[in-house]
C-alpha cells in the first residue's frame, strides 16, 4: 500500500445525503479504502450515541475506525469503544446557559448517555436534533440541578435571524468556552480549545500518522477548523460559501456522491 491516509468525514450534509442516508456507492468506496488499510474517521457535532448508526454502517467497529463526537470534545475508538480522549465544560456553564436561554426564550439541550436533556420549551430545531440522532428528549424540572455530570457540549437553538447575535453574546459571556454555529440555527458550546482540528491533531499523534496525509471533508462552519488543518481540506458543493473559500478542493454535493469523488481523486 502507498502511505497510510486518514479520511475524515463530517456526517450531516457531507457523508449523508439530503435524506440522511449513506448511498451504496459511498459505502462501497469507503469500504475499498478501509480494505486498503487507510483510516476512516467520523468527525461530527453530534453526540456519541447520535453517531453510532452511521459508524456501524461504515463498519468502523470492524475496521478500527474512530469517532470524534461533540465537535471533537470526545474521541472514541469504535472497535474497542474506549474513550481515548475527552474534554468537558466547566461545571457552572450549563446553569449559566440555562439562565440565558430562559431569559432569551431559546432552546437548550445537553446530552446524557442515550438521551437529549432539556429544561426549556421544545422547538422544531430541538426536535430535529433528537430525530437526527435517534435519541429521545428527556424534560427535567430543574436543568441546573439535574446536570451534575460531565458535559462535553451544550446546544442552544435560536431562530436563524437572531442566532448570530446570540452566538456573539454567549461567546462574550463565556470567554473560557468555544462557541460556534454548526447550522444557522444551532449554537454549540464546547470546552475551550475544542474543535474538530484540535481533536484530529490529537488523534493523528496517537496513531503516529502525518498531518499531510489527512483528507477532511465538510460543509458547515464547525468543519472550517479541520478543513484548514488537513493535508487536503475538502468542501462539499453544498457547503457554506465561507467554508468553500477556505478549502483546497471542492467536491460534488452530498446528493451527488461527493465523497466518492474525493476518494477517486485522492486515494
Amino acid at each position: 500500500m502507498s502511505e497510510q491516509k486518514m479520511l475524515v468525514l463530517d456526517i450531516d450534509g457531507t457523508l449523508t445525503n439530503s435524506k440522511k442516508e449513506i448511498t451504496p456507492a459511498t459505502k462501497k468506496a469507503i469500504r475499498k479504502i478501509q480494505e486498503d488499510g487507510h483510516v476512516v474517521v467520523i468527525a461530527s457535532g453530534r453526540p456519541t450515541p447520535g453517531t453510532a448508526k452511521v459508524a456501524n454502517e461504515l463498519q468502523l467497529d470492524k475496521t478500527g475506525g474512530f469517532v470524534l463526537s461533540y465537535n471533537g470534545a470526545r474521541i472514541t475508538d469504535w472497535k474497542t469503544k474506549e474513550i481515548i480522549y475527552q474534554n468537558t465544560l466547566d461545571a457552572q456553564v450549563p446553569s449559566t446557559l440555562y439562565e440565558y436561554a430562559s431569559v432569551n426564550n431559546l432552546g437548550l439541550v445537553t446530552y446524557q448517555e442515550q438521551n437529549v436533556v432539556t429544561g426549556t420549551r421544545h422547538d422544531d430545531y430541538m426536535e430535529m436534533e433528537a430525530r437526527i440522532n435517534e435519541i429521545p428528549i428527556v424534560d427535567v424540572d430543574n436543568f441546573s440541578e439535574f446536570v451534575d455530570f460531565d458535559v462535553n457540549k451544550c446546544l442552544l437553538t435560536a431562530p436563524v435571524d437572531v442566532a448570530k447575535e446570540h452566538e456573539d453574546a454567549i461567546a462574550d459571556m463565556l470567554p473560557n468556552a468555544n462557541v460556534c454555529r454548526s447550522e444557522p440555527f444551532f449554537i454549540e458550546v464546547m470546552p475551550q480549545g475544542v474543535d474538530k482540528a484540535a481533536s484530529l491533531d490529537r488523534l493523528v499523534q496517537i496513531l503516529n500518522m502525518k498531518q499531510e496525509n489527512t483528507i477532511c471533508c465538510g460543509d458547515g462552519f464547525n468543519d472550517l477548523s479541520m478543513i484548514q488543518y488537513a493535508g487536503v481540506g475538502v468542501a462539499m458543493e453544498n457547503a457554506q460559501e465561507e467554508v468553500k473559500s477556505k478549502a483546497d478542493f471542492i467536491t460534488k454535493s452530498n446528493d451527488e456522491d461527493g465523497i466518492v469523488h474525493v476518494i477517486d481523486t485522492f486515494f
